[in-house]
Parts: structure tokens; C-alpha cells; sequence
């Protein structure tokens, strides 16, 4: 397995602060991190629509994030809650 690197934009750093726990905000950290080194954990879907974009689940929060293979760099887009994200267009597709 390849070894990527990590782009955040600066969007998610104030949707990680809105989120309810400290605890919760570790694992998502956590979860980001452990992207580095395994880019399609077991239990990320692929976006529809999308060539490189995926989703993976930490608690009740969804990470959305692209996968630049060629680059080896992993951009995290987008946390949400689940019941914000669910299956709502504008959460996946506002930052196209």
C-alpha cells in the first residue's frame, strides 16, 4: 500500500470544531490520519458522480474526501453529521 499525504481545506477545520464531543472529534482525527496510510478503508463508498471522491462513516459523522492516486495526496472535503448528510445532494456536491 501506497503512503499518501494530507490536504484539508480550511472549511473542514471549522466543521470539525462544530462537532458535539472532544471524543468524537479524536476518532474523526483519528480516522483522517489513518487515511495516509490506507487511502479505500473498508467501509468507504465512492461517490456517484465522482472519479476520485469517496465517503467514510466515524460514528455518526461522514468524511468526504478525494483520492489523488498519481499525486499520492488525500484532500478531506467535507465533515458532516449523519442526519445532515445522509443522502443530501448539497452536502456531497456543494464544493464540485
Amino acid at each position: 500500500m501506497a503512503s499518501y499525504s494530507l490536504s484539508i481545506k480550511p472549511s473542514v477545520g471549522k466543521e470539525l470544531e462544530a462537532v458535539g464531543s472532544k471524543a468524537d472529534r479524536q476518532r474523526i482525527v483519528a480516522k483522517i490520519q489513518a487515511l495516509a496510510v490506507d487511502a479505500r478503508p473498508r467501509g468507504s463508498e465512492k461517490l456517484a458522480g465522482y472519479e476520485d471522491r469517496y465517503r467514510v462513516r466515524q460514528g455518526n459523522y461522514r468524511i468526504v474526501y478525494l483520492v489523488d492516486d498519481d499525486a499520492s495526496v488525500i484532500t478531506i472535503y467535507k465533515i458532516g453529521h449523519r442526519k445532515v448528510s445522509g443522502n443530501h445532494a448539497a452536502f456531497y456536491f456543494s464544493s464540485r
